[in-house]
């Protein structure tokens, strides 16, 4: 799984015109699912995001996490984390899961979320829609987790 995370001070996504989610200060979450991902690796990485010590304290340094801010987040499904452009200018999608699969674990990842912080903190895009996101980038500050590379990701199982 890859995890694009900007903090912000505000996002919000609408599909066909209509805000559908959004979230205040805290992390707009893009989220791919490889083919080997499961419901572990969705736990491990958001276990992982919810830890992030990215957001200021009173002296303005990196050191407080979602749960000392009181922070929210927007989570986006986001296929296009898996585009490979090796090879020509069009980019392959054959590295993100099948449709089915990447369900299943963005909605346990956004379970997940609403777990810990309250299904009042967590704002979701609709899964395979068209979306508009748009967000007030803090900082900015954008932090890519990828699970293979953390070393327990689908390809290291």
């Amino acid at each position: 799984m890859r995890a694009l995370i900007q903090r912000v001070e505000c996002a919000q996504v609408e599909v066909e015109g209509s805000v559908v989610g959004s979230c205040g200060a805290g992390y707009l979450i893009l989220l791919g699912v490889a083919p080997g991902d499961d419901e572990t690796i969705a736990e491990r990485l958001w276990r992982k995001v919810a830890a992030l010590r990215i957001c200021a304290d009173d002296a303005g340094k990196t050191n407080r996490s979602l749960a000392d801010t009181a922070g929210s987040v927007l989570v986006v499904s986001q296929f296009t984390l898996y585009a490979d452009a090796r090879r020509g200018n069009r980019p392959s999608f054959t590295g993100a899961a099948e449709p089915a699969l990447a369900e299943r674990l963005y909605e346990r990842f956004c379970e997940l979320a609403e777990e810990d912080l309250g299904a009042g903190r967590v704002g979701r895009g609709v899964f395979g829609a068209d979306m508009r996101v748009s967000l007030v980038n803090d900082g900015p500050f954008t932090v890519l987790l990828d699970t293979d590379e953390l070393g327990w990701g689908s390809t290291n199982n």
